[in-house]
């Protein structure tokens, strides 16, 4: 008996032995695996780190848009009227969609008199069967869309200063719900065909907390999270043709001709026109931009303000504070 166990002990000390440079070579493998990895990774970062580094000097080729479909919604003033109007101008088939009549039908007339196209659709898109139908008129008269700007939810320097915070619902459905029942009508047929461009506009709301403006900081933060999401969806579907850009409007920077403003650093903030914003807006999404700003050098300090510690980020945005005032 006591032959046997010794035997058999033996039998296992073999095996094990026999085991252990297996174990000590998949371990090894799987070692030299992931080290192989981590270096791929980090030859890509530093790639894209030196490929953007270089397209600020040498951007990207401006894409056409002529005989685009484009989705304008809130083209009825302010950067959107801008938006559509542009568009016209480069060739684009322009759908102007907002729910004030009148103030849509100036933004087409304006197109027209330019010789450009353009269609104006009277539309409230809080509404879920409205935009059910809004979508069903467009396929049915135009056919397919293929750019998307959601132009609405962005606030006006006067209302930022001096408008109460609307209801929490009525300012997460035109802000946020809206756009997002908007993409859900439009962007798989974009997908399907591997073809189109979404726009989401947000404003300074969705990178630091604006005073008495709670529900739309949130909804603002939300539009990121909603834009940075398609990206990924389109990611990992693999699909190329279809561009998600999401801009930053400061809307201390854009003077709608309604507010004289004072700024804490006039020197840094200045102000531009709505048409000018458009531009830069328009610019960004031609060259396939991820994520851009108006203005543009705000960017990224937006980036900025994700990395550093909250006490450093306070700091910036108490020094940054744009102090507005009416003067």
């Amino acid at each position: 008996m006591f032959q046997e166990s010794r035997a058999f002990d033996q039998i296992l000390g073999i095996i094990l032995n026999f085991m252990f440079p297996i174990k000590m070579l998949l371990r090894t493998y799987s070692l030299s695996i992931l080290m192989i990895d981590i270096v791929w990774v980090v030859v890509n970062a530093i790639c894209a780190v030196l490929q953007a580094s270089f397209e600020l000097f040498r951007p990207p080729p401006l894409k056409s848009v002529r005989l685009e479909t484009a989705l304008v919604i809130g083209s009825g003033r302010g950067v959107g009227r801008d938006i559509a109007i542009q568009l016209a101008n480069l060739g684009a088939i322009v759908i102007c969609v907002d729910k004030n009549k009148r103030n849509n039908q100036e933004t087409v007339d304006i197109i027209k008199k330019k010789g450009d196209s353009a269609v104006s659709y009277i539309y409230d898109i809080t509404s879920k069967d409205n935009v059910e139908n809004l979508a069903a008129q467009i396929k049915k008269d135009l056919g397919s869309v293929t750019m998307l700007f959601y132009c609405c939810g962005i606030p006006s320097p006067r209302s930022l200063l001096t408008q109460p915070p609307f209801d929490i619902h009525d300012t997460l459905d035109l802000t946020l719900t809206s756009y997002y029942w908007l993409i859900d009508q439009f962007m798989p047929t974009m997908k399907a065909k591997n073809h189109g461009h979404v726009v989401a506009l947000t404003s300074v709301a969705g990178l630091s907390y604006i005073k008495d403006q709670m529900p739309l900081s949130v909804a603002q933060f939300a539009v990121q999270g909603l834009a940075e999401s398609l990206m990924e969806d389109l990611r990992i579907n693999k699909i190329d043709g279809v561009h998600v850009t999401l801009v930053h409007i400061y809307p201390f920077i854009v003077n709608d001709d309604t507010t004289d403003l004072r700024l804490r650093i006039p020197s840094y903030f200045g102000t531009i026109t709505s048409s000018q914003a458009a531009s830069s807006i328009l610019e960004s999404v031609r060259r396939n931009y991820p994520e851009a700003s108006v203005p543009k050098h705000l960017l990224y300090l937006g980036h900025l303000l994700r990395i550093l510690p909250r006490k450093a980020t306070v700091l910036i945005r108490d020094l940054l504070d744009t102090g507005v005032d009416f003067a």
